[in-house]
């Protein structure tokens, strides 16, 4: 038998925990896997959006344990530049790692997009949205914007800080409070198609949360924020916009004007035979953690068909998934995918039911939570699962579907 394809990973997130996964699957004794990470815990941030409202918290994953389990050495460090000729990956303090097949799962950096406002992202401290809360609850503050600028690669946490606050508002006995989402979309989660879309517009007209759709807030150069088209002035006390985000720019790695790796579908960077990225470091338009999952399905199967695994691999066709949190529960959505126009439901459309739909990581970690609630050690399969429930697991679904106390 050939030596093993040595496979490094650079970034302890979505696209490196799901690469490993699907590696040991996929490719098994092929493949040797390193994981390089300057993080000592996966964080998974989508309920975050929560925290402030008392709905959500970032649950924490140790990642040594995680590599353990998964067969593989953890590298702590950050990846500086790649010098794809001679197989290696450079450490921020020059270390020279070798590879045979290297991923670039690094993430992406986030900046504001406009001046002087609150700029939420899932790392913000919940206090700091905590005090617009107390300003709504103490009648200092009446009108709320919630700005998408252009360019955001995610727009759904604006919805859900939106419904949230709208909610709380009415909680707190603020009714006249005017909440706004200014968005360039030309419907309100338009990448959802329109029943994702319409599902969210009752969601909003129920919580009073009005929209303004192909509406560009900029900053006039004067420090004043202004709505395209119509110059017109943006009229709210509080302004919560949201971040965009930005490439790492690693050396030795081919990248667009902003920094995102340039890649093809399998996720094979460009003009490069042994380099692989996926997720929100590359040029894909949308930075969500199911695509970076499904983006690392496509790298790993190539790598494991290099590897000599029996894999065809298969490229990457993004399917969009997710769930919405409207401060009256959730709204679970998955978009247009052939002649399939989509789904919106309020129970769930994919399994296990979390924010980031993997194949790998979702029942991953779903597993290594169950078992730490029961005061157990973790011991999942990590074995893949096919996610939308009406089409691969029908009994699951018949359950969800059932009302309770029928049968």
């Amino acid at each position: 038998m050939p030596d093993p394809l040595r496979v490094l990973i650079a970034g302890g997130g979505v696209v490196g925990l799901e690469t490993l996964l699907a590696l040991r699957d996929l490719a098994g004794e092929r493949t040797t896997r390193t994981l390089l990470t300057p993080e000592a815990e996966f964080v998974y941030r989508p309920m975050a959006v929560g925290e402030p409202f008392g709905r959500g918290r970032a649950k924490r994953h140790r990642l040594d344990e995680i590599a353990a389990d998964l067969g593989a050495e953890l590298v702590s460090g950050s990846l500086d530049a790649v010098d794809a000729d001679a197989g290696e990956a450079i450490t921020d303090d020059g270390r020279r790692l070798p590879f045979d097949a290297l991923v670039i799962g690094v993430g992406a950096n986030s900046e504001p997009a406009l001046p002087r406002v609150l700029t939420w992202t899932p790392e913000s401290d919940d206090d700091v949205y905590g005090g617009l809360l107390r300003d709504l609850e103490e009648g200092y503050s009446k009108r709320v914007a919630f700005v998408i600028p252009v360019g955001v690669a995610w727009p759904l946490p604006a919805y859900e800080l939106a419904l949230m606050t709208s909610w709380a508002a009415r909680g707190m006995g603020q009714n006249d409070v005017e909440i706004t989402v200014y968005t360039p979309e030309p419907a309100p989660l338009a990448l959802f198609g329109a029943v994702g879309s319409r599902a969210l517009r009752d969601d909003l007209d129920d919580a009073g949360v009005k929209v303004e759709t192909n509406a560009f807030v900029i900053d006039d150069g004067a420090g004043n924020l202004v709505v395209e088209p119509g110059q017109r002035a943006l009229r709210a006390q509080r302004v919560v916009g949201l971040p965009r985000a930005a490439g790492r720019r690693i050396r030795g790695l081919p990248s667009d004007d902003r920094g995102f790796v340039r890649c093809n579908r399998f996720g094979q960077v460009d003009g490069l035979d042994n380099v692989w990225a996926a997720g929100d470091a590359t040029t894909f338009p949308v930075k969500q953690g199911g695509l970076a999952a499904q983006m690392a399905d496509a790298a790993a199967q190539a790598i494991a068909a290099r590897a000599g695994a029996p894999v065809t691999p298969e490229p990457f066709r993004p399917v969009m998934r997710g769930v919405l949190l409207t401060g009256r529960g959730e709204r679970w959505i998955r978009g247009p995918v052939g002649d399939d126009e989509g789904a919106s439901e309020r129970h769930a459309l994919f399994w296990p039911p979390t924010k980031i739909a993997g194949r790998y990581l979702s029942p991953y970690l779903a597993e290594r939570d169950d078992a730490e609630q029961l005061g157990q050690t973790p011991e999942p399969d990590g074995r893949a699962v096919e996610l939308d429930l009406e089409r691969d697991v029908p009994e699951v679904a018949d359950a969800l579907r059932t009302p309770p106390g029928a049968g």
